[in-house]
């Protein structure tokens, strides 16, 4: 018998890690050590939209969304608890937060300081990438040119502080999501890097000598979808473009300063909420995408969990997903091999393909001044929404096969969701009421004396050319809150409204469907005496907004006059714009879970002000039980991931409307 050969060499696996964090820090603190029990590699820290945005717990704006989408963390007393027991400096930890980044990174390093640590020693990223936020989540605080100051800041201060940590890690992954095609993908996030590194290398901050230092320390975070081979190349092609930015623009020799670092969350988009056992094959085949080939692999994993687009996964969820990638692992025979694909002529020709599209698309964002004018401009927010709505349009019409949603629809009854209530994890509505009591208790307990000097040394080294770094690691010290951080800075930086890229959308040309819904507009806004108006809101800090564009886009393509003011609005700022556009019905988008706060404070709102008769719909991520207290306090419909025919949507949108002003008589097709 043949002598079995010797087993080969195995590469390292990548980080695996959980996007996880919820409640509270105590909560979130346990849930963390109990991953790391169960194999998991690495932290990838969830914070709550408040956090996200500088906000503290108990802000108007805070209300619904505490603990939600992540952990609040507030002040230095929550990143103790966060981190108890849980060594920092063996840890690689990546921190999903953007506007505040400099902030939370303040935050861990102190806490890091406190457990005894070389804080040059820490790895670990802060995501920190500003112009995507303008382009997709929407958790921006300052406008663009202070918000790169923030970025430029915290790299010039990493390279020499604390050199094995990522201080930016460019994020094509919600570009993705907000309708990026692979071309502009690569293209926008590339524009990204591009923007950073020079405000890094005009700053003078760094010495030219010390600019592979700073490159080497740029990560990236992308999206891989289900199209797997295409995905694949995608990667394939961000490396090569690359090498050849850094090497030709930035001069830097060393290879290894050149190597492209990417960490990967799978597709969260292509989830469905029908027939949800299907998003485990979804993830798997994803995961296939940024792990096959070597010469493109990912340095760090994070799987969703099968159930996200219903709620909040539990732990067990977390663990299924974890489980996918340590099979992959460490069963197969993957990670023994060189690269599967090279010299692959169907491959080679994919990559120059995307490479050649996305070196054209740059030049073009090259040429309008880069990456922050094309955001001032709403060129990349108009690309973005204009590319979604056509994929969307390809699903609606079937060109675009959805398994479980779209074709394939019949079921037999699923086991994983008899009880949806016990299906995803629900966060407890005491969490809130306990976060302000607890921020208030340290706003008591501390020397508000040094607090005031802290924050008046921060205003004012943000109004001169100093790295705010050191002002800002001893707010940290002091107890600043991260609202007081976020809001001295306010005051020197001012806020900002991104373009919303709904007027420049274009879409392509009406189907029969929405012909008619078309014309059953136009009918019932001449029977009430004008054209029928539509108010889009995004109540609370919830910046998810692709949603919304693409009601907004579509209603507009239907024949509604659209009022669609962006994100982060009060509930009395969408009841002030319904009265003074008088509007014929109000849609609320609510995608963070704080729909049952949000929600009946609009409608409390528009009954104070008179409009009883004017209708409310929702669309979001809201499990049945939530949709029926909704539709039991008076909305009238309730939209969610599977009612994805946005047309059916529009139709919905007209009965509901002649239902509310007693217009019974159908209108004729």
């Amino acid at each position: 018998m043949p002598t079995p050969s010797a087993p080969k060499d195995r590469d390292r696996p990548w980080v695996m890690r959980t996007y996880a964090g919820h409640s509270s820090p105590a909560e979130s603190n346990a849930l963390y050590r109990r991953n790391l029990a169960k194999g998991q590699t690495g932290l990838s820290v969830a914070f709550d939209l408040p956090t996200q945005t500088g906000y503290d717990p108990d802000d108007e704006l805070a209300t619904g969304e505490v603990g939600k989408v992540g952990v609040p963390v507030s002040h230095l007393g929550d990143m103790r608890a966060l981190f108890d027991g849980i060594p920092l400096g063996e840890m690689n930890t990546s921190m999903t937060i953007n506007a505040t980044a400099m902030w939370l990174l303040a935050l861990y390093q102190v806490v890091a300081e406190e457990q005894g640590h070389d804080v040059a020693a820490l790895t670990g990223t802060t995501q920190n990438d500003i112009v995507k936020e303008y382009l997709s989540r929407g958790t921006y605080v300052f406008p663009p040119a202070p918000s790169m100051r923030l970025i430029t800041d915290m790299v010039a201060y990493t390279v020499t502080a604390m050199p094995k940590w990522n201080p930016i890690n460019i994020c094509s992954y919600h570009l993705q999501e907000a309708g990026a095609t692979p071309v502009q993908e690569i293209a926008y996030a590339m524009s990204t890097a591009i923007a950073v590194l020079d405000s890094v290398r005009d700053s003078g901050q760094v010495p030219q000598e010390r600019f592979g230092d700073v490159v080497a320390r740029i990560s990236f975070f992308v999206n891989a979808g289900v199209r797997f081979v295409e995905e694949m190349c995608k990667m394939r092609a961000f490396t090569q473009l690359w090498d050849e930015l850094t090497r030709e623009r930035y001069g830097v020799q060393d290879a290894k300063h050149r190597r492209f670092r990417y960490g990967v969350q799978v597709n969260s988009l292509g989830l469905t909420e029908a027939q949800p056992e299907n998003n485990v094959q979804r993830i798997v085949l994803e995961m296939l995408a940024v792990t096959l080939s070597k010469d493109a692999r990912a340095r760090a994993v994070q799987l969703p969990a099968w159930n996200e687009a219903l709620g909040l996964p539990r732990p067990w969820d977390q663990q299924w997903s974890l489980r996918l990638q340590q099979v992959l692992a460490y069963e197969t025979d993957l990670l023994e091999h060189d690269d599967l694909f090279t010299g692959s002529v169907v491959v080679e020709a994919k990559v120059a393909e995307l490479v050649e599209g996305a070196r054209a698309e740059m030049a073009r964002v090259e040429e309008m001044g880069g990456a922050v004018a094309a955001v001032e401009s709403g060129y990349m927010k108009g690309q973005l929404v204009a590319s979604l709505a056509e994929r969307r349009r390809r699903m609606e019409s079937g060109e675009d096969v959805v398994v479980g949603v779209n074709k394939f629809e019949s079921t037999e009854p699923n086991p994983l969701t008899a009880d949806l209530d016990t299906a995803i994890q629900t966060v407890d509505p005491a969490v809130e009421a306990a976060a302000q009591d607890a921020v208030r208790a340290w706003r008591a307990d501390r020397d508000d004396a040094e607090v005031a000097g802290a924050l008046e040394e921060l205003k004012r080294i943000a109004g001169t050319e100093e790295n705010l770094m050191a002002a800002t690691l001893a707010c940290a010290r002091a107890g600043v809150t991260t609202g007081e951080w976020a809001g001295a800075l306010r005051e020197v930086f001012g806020e900002y409204r991104a373009p919303t890229g709904v007027s420049a959308a274009t879409t392509g040309e009406a189907d029969g469907s929405l012909t008619e819904v078309r014309e059953r507009v136009r009918a019932t806004g001449e029977e009430l005496g004008g054209r029928l108006r539509l108010l889009v809101g995004k109540p609370g800090l919830d910046g998810h907004s692709n949603g919304a564009e693409q009601i907004a886009v579509r209603a507009r393509d239907a024949g509604f006059e659209v009022v669609y003011q962006g994100i982060r609005l009060t509930p009395a700022q969408i009841v002030s714009a319904a009265v003074e556009e008088d509007v014929h019905v109000v849609g609320l988008s609510v995608l963070s879970g704080s729909h049952l706060q949000v929600v009946p404070a609009v409608l409390a709102g528009l009954r104070e002000a008179g409009l009883d008769d004017v209708p409310v719909v929702v669309g979001g991520i809201v499990p049945d039980g939530d949709a029926r207290r909704l539709r039991e306090q008076g909305v009238a419909r309730v939209f969610t991931p599977k009612d994805f025919g946005m047309t059916d949507i529009m139709g919905q949108i007209v009965d509901v409307v002649r239902e509310a002003n007693g217009l019974d008589a159908p209108v004729p097709a």
